[in-house]
Parts: C-alpha cells; sequence; structure tokens
C-alpha cells in the first residue's frame, strides 16, 4: 500500500470519527432538548392542573377531617346529619377558612350514594339563615332560607340515579349532580344573649335517609364513640395528581371542562388516572409535573394577588364580589377555595375582603386605620366586618371583640356617617371605643366585610363600584 492511500485511509478514519462525533453532539442536543420540552410541558400543564383541582381536593379534605369522628362535635361529626356549633367562633375556631362572629353553624355533609336524604326546614322566625349546597367543585348549586323565602318543610335531596325515585306527599325534590354535597347551614346570632335562641332553631335542622321518612328514626349511637378528629391535608409531589384523578373519577366534572382535561391528559392527569404509576410519562415530564405541585401554592397567591389588584380601584381597596359560582374561572375558584371556603352567590351574601391600604401597603396592625362609612350597607338582613390574621383565623384580643356589625352599639356622627377604627389598643377617646376593632400589634392582617342578603336593586350597583361600596382602609397619621 502506498503512502498515499495509507494517507487517504487515514484521512477516511479521522472524517468517520468526526462524524460520529458530530452525530453523537446532534442526539445529545435533540435528546436534551426533547428532555426540555418534557420537562416544560409538564410544569406547564401541571400548574394549570393544580389551578384546577385544588378547589377538588380542599374540599375533599375538609370533608375526611370534619367527617372523621362518629359523634358530633361542633362542626364536626357524621354524615348524613347536622353537626351544629353551639358557640360563638373565637380564634380557636379553625374549622373553615374566615369563621363569621356574627352566626352559629350547622355543617352536614351528604352521602347520597345509597338513597336520598330529606332535610326538614323548620319555621325560622326573626333570624337570618339559609342552607348553602356546595358542590365537590366548591359551587353553590342551591340555596334554602331567608332569601328565598324558602317554606317550612320537608326538601328531598336526591343524587344521580336517583331523579325519579317517588318521593311523599307533600315534600319537595331537590336534584343534585354529585353523591356528595356540603350542607353549610348559618342562622343569624344576635349576641351572646341569642345563642339559647340560636341553638333551638338548630335543633330543628333535621337530616332523615328517604328510607325512615315517616317513622321515628333516630341518629344510632355509635358503640365505639370516637370524638377526636384527624386532620387531613393535600399531598405533594406526584401524589397531588393522583388524588386529583380519583376525586375526578368520583365527581365527573362538567362538561365545560372537557377541554382543560384534554389537555390535562398529554401529561397523564384526568380522571381515573395516576401520573405516578404511568410508564408511559418520561421522567422529565414527571419531574415537570413534581416541580409544578411545589410552586403551586406561589402561583394561588400571585392569582389572589392579581384578582385583588384587578378590583381593587374599583372597590375602594377590595377583592369584592358573592363568588360561589364559577364556570370556567378556574383561577377565582382555586382563590375563594383559600380565602373563603364555601362562598356563596351574591343574593345571599356579598364579601369584600381586603389585605392593603389605599396606597396597596399591606395592612399591619403597628398601624392605626380608620374607615369612614357614609352609610350603612343596603341589605335586608345584617352586616359585619372582621379583622382575620393571614392565616384566616379571629384575632385575639383583650376585649374577645372580633366583628362590628348592625348589632354593635356604635357611636355615629352628627350626619349619620360613622368612623371605625382598626388598630393594636384602644382608642384614647372614651367615644370611640364602641367603634374599635382590635387587631394585633406588629403582625398583618386581612378584614372582611360580609353583607348578607343585600338589596335586590342594589347587587349590580356593590358589583360593579357604581354602588354602594366599603370604606377605604385609611392609616391614620
Amino acid at each position: 500500500m502506498t503512502g498515499g492511500m495509507i494517507k487517504r485511509r487515514r484521512m477516511l478514519v479521522v472524517i468517520c470519527a468526526m462524524l460520529l462525533v458530530a452525530a453523537a453532539l446532534l442526539i445529545t442536543v435533540y435528546q436534551s432538548a426533547v428532555s426540555q420540552a418534557d420537562y416544560n410541558n409538564g410544569y406547564e400543564i401541571g400548574l394549570e392542573a393544580y389551578t384546577y383541582g385544588l378547589p377538588l381536593l380542599v374540599t375533599n379534605t375538609t370533608f375526611e377531617t370534619m367527617t372523621s369522628i362518629n359523634v358530633p362535635d361542633g362542626a364536626f361529626g357524621p354524615v348524613n346529619q347536622f353537626n351544629n356549633v353551639r358557640s360563638l367562633n373565637n380564634p380557636d375556631s379553625t374549622a373553615v377558612v374566615a369563621p363569621s362572629p356574627t352566626s352559629l353553624s350547622s355543617i352536614a355533609w351528604l352521602d347520597l350514594s345509597k338513597e336520598p336524604q330529606v332535610l326538614h326546614v323548620p319555621e325560622v322566625k326573626d333570624h337570618f339563615f339559609v342552607f348553602s349546597f356546595i358542590d365537590p367543585y366548591t359551587n353553590n348549586i342551591a340555596n334554602l332560607g331567608s332569601v328565598n323565602q324558602t317554606p317550612p318543610g320537608d326538601y328531598v335531596i336526591a343524587g344521580p340515579g336517583q331523579y325519579t325515585v317517588p318521593i311523599p306527599a307533600g315534600t319537595h325534590r331537590i336534584d343534585v349532580d354529585y353523591n356528595r354535597i356540603w350542607i353549610i347551614g348559618v342562622t343569624q346570632l344576635k349576641g351572646s344573649y341569642d345563642i339559647a335562641n340560636v341553638t333551638r332553631i338548630q335543633d330543628g335542622y333535621t337530616l332523615t335517609p328517604l328510607s325512615q321518612y315517616g317513622t321515628n328514626y333516630r341518629q344510632n349511637n355509635p358503640m365505639n364513640p370516637n370524638a377526636t378528629p384527624r386532620t387531613y391535608q393535600i399531598p405533594g409531589g406526584l401524589a397531588f395528581y393522583d388524588m386529583l384523578g380519583q376525586q375526578l373519577a368520583l365527581f365527573p366534572p362538567p362538561v365545560a371542562d372537557q377541554p382543560e382535561l384534554a389537555r390535562f391528559a398529554e401529561v397523564g392527569i384526568g380522571p381515573g388516572m395516576e401520573p405516578s404509576h404511568n410508564p408511559g410519562l418520561s421522567k422529565d415530564t414527571l419531574r415537570g409535573l413534581n416541580d409544578a405541585v411545589a410552586a403551586g401554592p406561589a402561583q394561588i397567591r400571585n392569582d389572589t394577588m392579581a384578582l385583588y389588584l384587578e378590583s381593587f380601584d374599583q372597590h375602594n381597596g377590595y377583592l369584592l364580589g358573592g363568588f360561589g359560582q364559577y364556570g370556567t374561572n378556574y383561577p377565582l375558584r382555586a382563590v375563594i377555595s383559600q380565602v373563603g371556603l364555601g362562598a356563596v352567590t351574591s343574593e345571599q351574601t356579598i364579601y369584600a375582603m381586603s389585605w392593603a391600604d389605599p396606597g396597596k401597603n399591606p395592612l399591619s396592625g403597628s398601624t392605626n386605620y380608620v374607615l369612614h362609612m357614609a352609610s350603612a350597607p343596603p341589605v335586608n338582613q345584617t352586616w359585619s366586618i372582621t379583622a382575620y390574621t393571614l392565616n384566616g383565623t379571629m384575632i385575639p384580643n383583650s376585649i374577645n371583640r372580633y366583628e362590628i356589625g348592625d348589632t354593635s352599639q356604635l357611636a355615629y356622627n352628627a350626619d349619620g356617617s360613622v368612623d371605625l377604627y382598626l388598630q393594636s389598643t384602644s382608642p384614647s377617646d372614651p367615644a370611640q371605643v364602641n367603634n374599635w376593632l382590635p387587631t394585633a400589634k406588629g403582625q398583618g392582617f386581612e378584614i372582611m366585610w360580609r353583607l348578607d342578603a343585600p338589596e335586590t336593586a342594589e347587587i349590580p350597583g356593590i358589583l360593579n363600584g357604581t354602588g354602594w361600596q366599603p370604606p377605604a382602609i385609611t392609616a391614620v397619621p
């Protein structure tokens, strides 16, 4: 073999080696691009699925926690019966976020998988009351009570597959789309002196299995009573989506959600699906999903702030609405599941929440604030303002005052207006003490207005910002 041939052969070997290296580099670059694309897809869709699914999982863990005991204890207790709160809510009340200080709750979780349940509504005099029906997705699907002028009587609540079941004469049918319904009963409490009256009213709220209707049915006393609730938490990581798949299978999503569910299915999320056991998903997709769950809470906080700022100028510095029905507005639904789980529609109650003063500075217990209310909220029933910690619990204070409302003994100005004071220490002016809502020094806080049964003609103006608005929270110089 001549020297020229050897050189050419060596050159070919070198060229082949270079081509192999280039091919390997291209494969590595391609694999890296695919890996990044899988991760990005998992993360992006996973974050959307987190927002979509959070309310469903919050409702489920609330159900599991509240029904983890088999004897009634306040808001906790067995399914298919009312579990009544008999005392004023206080800083230790943590069954729900932002509990109301102006009412007593009657909580019932319905399991309609076996048969319908019959809800008895007694005659309720001189007290605002409402039974709000909340579905697994936190939608307020029905209400009975003062606003609806619900007559006393018996209401048969029928779940899927029970719509044609005959009901007793004289009863009324309420068809619902799910076998699990959360009934949040609220009865107005006019003060601590009123607890006995409200307790008697609550005793008239009953649930009876349809098959036992007309008998002397009574709830069974358990052989082994358990009154120690277990706290259930939403799981992290891929287990979040696994649980979501289980809940979506138990409670089929509305038809309007199908486009979103089709997108989720791309990364193994959906009814009956468990991404953690899906061999068809790449490790990078799974990594993206896992990181999305970790980023989920921050995303909800960002969505909360975005919604708040969107509403800020229109509503005097508040996030205001009736909420309760969300359609395909999944971010709003997720936000309310965190700041006001169980919210109802505007004809029942309008809520207004704030975390900042007009300059968008966070509310602080180290600052004194005044709220100048030119006129009282236009309601047919009650109104109140409550201060909460940033975790949604009432703020402990020396005078055990957690709200100001229409039953408070307020000091009014000569023109009929009223000034409310939010501060950590009692006002130095004795005339202002009755108008004082305590906060906690050095701690951030939020406030919530509740307008129960707002005047029907006033609701559009309140919601769009042209009518009555809660007063701005102004720092005292």
